[in-house]
């Protein structure tokens, strides 16, 4: 397995076309690895006001019942018959 930061620097010098010509096994490890940095980011970045405030009636929404969630497949499988 290729060191962290060997890895990080191989990959960043890569295209998205090379990275899709890439043996599963390394497509995961770009993947482990952006999805590492990433939920690092997001723990120090905060959502604007303005989309906090939405967010948070939309919970209000659901919680309250005047509204419900749709699970992902269905929501696909509807844009599909659309």
């Amino acid at each position: 397995m290729i060191g962290e930061m060997a890895f990080v620097e191989y990959v960043t010098c890569m295209s998205i076309a090379e990275i899709k010509q890439l043996p599963m096994r390394e497509k995961f490890q770009i993947m482990e690895a952006l999805w590492e940095e990433m939920h690092a980011l997001a723990d120090e970045a905060s959502a604007p006001e303005k989309h906090r405030k939405i967010l948070d009636a939309r919970r209000d929404e659901v919680e309250s019942g005047r509204a419900s969630l749709l699970e992902w497949d269905d929501v696909k499988n509807q844009i599909g018959q659309a």
